[in-house]
């Protein structure tokens, strides 16, 4: 089975809170999963690993053998794609653990786009940031 899995991660600030969204869906465009997770402090680019890994893990247990990621981080593509070195430490074990992930897949690709292509998966990541923003003020 084939799927789109749209991942974003997101900070406030930088390192800051942070969670971690993907939106599954078929070749027809029918949303299978969608699934938002706070990862506690973070960077970014930390949270787009983790999304990335968040998205794979769900697409498998979905049954997925065929995964086309799209995400709007460039260094996380770029750095999948063997463009890019990880050159961070902290990334690095990221990395490893996402390339391990995209081997279990039978086919995978990775592509970024402006984010308002990724809006489903934005707007997840935002509404959990925001949620443990009103919990935490409540």
């Amino acid at each position: 089975m084939k799927v789109t899995v749209h991942v974003d991660g997101g900070a406030r600030g930088n390192p800051g809170p942070a969670a971690a969204a993907s939106v599954i869906s078929s070749p027809s465009g029918e949303v299978l999963d969608e699934h938002a997770e706070l990862i506690g402090n973070a960077t970014n680019n930390v949270a787009e690993y983790r999304a990335l890994l968040l998205g794979l893990e769900r697409a498998r247990d979905l049954g997925a053998d065929e995964v086309q990621v799209v995400g709007d981080s460039e260094l996380i593509a770029k750095q999948v794609q063997g463009l890019y070195k990880v050159k961070h430490q902290a990334m690095q074990p990221l990395h490893r653990e996402a390339m391990d992930a995209l081997r279990s897949f039978k086919r995978w690709s990775i592509r970024t786009v402006p984010r308002a292509q990724n809006a489903r998966a934005d707007a997840l990541v935002n509404a959990a940031l925001d949620g443990q923003r009103s919990a935490a003020s409540s």
